[in-house]
């Protein structure tokens, strides 16, 4: 199981006159990760670099933005790894201060500056769901309503025909078969899947 963060953190750290802001952020694609770095390049103009890590399952990918490669984009990614992320962008921002800070040095700062950020991270587990739709006497749609609710389950939606309820749930991905087993032993058989 991968986990993520709950809401976006930054940290500032100020290295040989050189300032590294670094933020993360929880994203749901590519996309979005690109868009967020072009608004960092929009609120600071003047950086001389916005290199970013993304963990986001198949759309994962990364960019030094000028810096020597591997000094940058790579110990970003090597921290969000570390912590077994996913759904993550890591952005650093760098103001040059005017001092080389070499390789090494490149590298230390850019892996402090991404920790830094992550100290304040509330972290949040990634669990997969699974979304399906059952139909289920009306007489039952309220014991299912709380069954649901107390397995974490979340039920999205509701209709109704003239002689039975449809309930469109949520529920963990690796639950989902024996919860919809369950939900049909409370319904005494009574229940369809109409769709999964």
């Amino acid at each position: 199981m991968t986990t993520s963060i709950a809401t976006a953190v930054s940290a500032e750290i100020i290295i040989k006159k050189s300032r590294f802001i670094a933020h993360i952020h929880p994203v749901s694609g590519r996309a979005e990760a690109l868009a967020l770095v072009d608004a960092y390049w929009q609120q600071h103009p003047e950086a001389r670099h916005v290199c970013w890590a993304l963990l986001a399952g198949g759309e994962s990918g990364m960019n030094d933005d000028g810096e020597p490669s591997g000094t940058a984009a790579k110990p970003i990614m090597n921290v969000l790894q570390h912590k077994h992320l996913d759904g993550v962008l890591g952005v650093v921002v760098r103001y040059f201060g005017g001092i080389k800070l070499g390789a090494g040095g490149l590298t230390r700062a850019y892996t402090d500056a991404i920790a830094t950020a992550l100290l304040g991270a509330e972290y949040i587990s990634n669990i997969a769901q699974a979304q399906l739709e059952i139909a289920l006497p009306f007489s039952e749609e309220g014991r299912i309503r709380r069954f649901v609710a107390q397995h974490d389950g979340v039920v999205l939606g509701v209709h109704y025909s003239n002689i039975e309820a449809f309930l469109q749930l949520q529920l963990a991905q690796d639950q989902s078969a024996p919860l919809l087993q369950e939900i049909k032993n409370l319904c005494s058989g009574q229940l369809r899947l109409t769709s999964s």
